[in-house]
């Protein structure tokens, strides 16, 4: 693998992009040792774009988290790859294979607008936190999201995030999200499994806008504004199949390569 790299973010969630054409992945370790903000490139994650794993595609997408863990999907994490391949050259409209499955991109002056495929509805969870009862909305994004529309104070999401994350309810861990509808709007903040509190998560935005619809909290096939720390993203959910469409901003940073 090619010691290159190219840093990218997503309203803040932020990426080391690696070329790998012949498909080699990084180690846990040496992943780790890049996103370290301190004594590394700095992270959230890493984002290997490797040869296409299906018949049309024009790309694969795998994404390790800073913890070295290898996470199904990341909304924000393909935007940058989308952005990626299209100053490459070529045309603007294409498809990226993830481990969720292949999902169809196009960039256009920045901005990218993801087919992110069909959610699925889990159903509800309720789970006692130190004494406190709190109901979770259970939807997969191709990952998984624990959504929470409770009223909660500054700074729950530090005591709240690493407790939904690990509990033994999900065994594979979860993606953590509190959510607030303010007017015709969410606002959201998120704890990624295996990262911990980032500034936007993308699949996270679609799962929230998704269960806010299957709640009544939110309009289906109509595009949401979510507000994240990080800043804004767009997502329509459509009502006959949970299809969710997102759209949102991506940049290249800067670029070196590993010592």
């Amino acid at each position: 693998m090619t010691p290159a790299f190219a840093k990218y973010e997503g309203l803040g969630n932020d990426f080391v992009v690696l070329d790998a054409p012949g498909g080699l992945l990084p180690s846990a370790d040496l992943v780790r040792a890049v996103c370290d903000r301190h004594f590394g490139v700095g992270a959230d994650g890493v984002l290997v774009v490797g040869p296409p794993r299906s018949a049309g595609a024009r790309a694969s997408m795998t994404v390790l988290n800073a913890d070295g863990s290898r996470p199904e999907m990341c909304g924000n994490g393909l935007r940058c790859v989308a952005v990626h391949l299209a100053a490459a050259g070529g045309d603007a409209s294409f498809v990226v294979d993830t481990d969720a499955g292949p999902r169809a991109c196009r960039v256009e002056a920045g901005a990218v607008e993801i087919d992110m495929g069909r959610l699925r509805d889990e159903g509800p969870i309720e789970l006692d936190l130190d004494g406190e009862a709190l109901t979770f909305a259970r939807v997969s994004a191709g990952n998984p999201h624990a959504i929470t529309f409770a009223p909660l104070g500054a700074g729950a999401l530090a005591r709240v995030g690493p407790a939904v994350a690990t509990h033994p309810a999900f065994p594979a861990g979860t993606n953590v999200e509190l959510a607030r509808v303010e007017g015709s709007g969410i606002s959201l903040v998120v704890w990624e499994r295996g990262v911990g509190p980032t500034l936007a998560c993308g699949t996270g935005a679609c799962a929230t806008v998704g269960a806010a619809c299957l709640a009544g909290l939110a309009p289906f096939d109509t595009w949401v504004d979510v507000a994240l720390p990080g800043g804004h993203l767009a997502v329509r959910v459509a009502r006959d199949d949970l299809a969710a469409t997102m759209r949102g901003p991506a940049r290249r940073v800067f670029a070196g390569t590993l010592a």
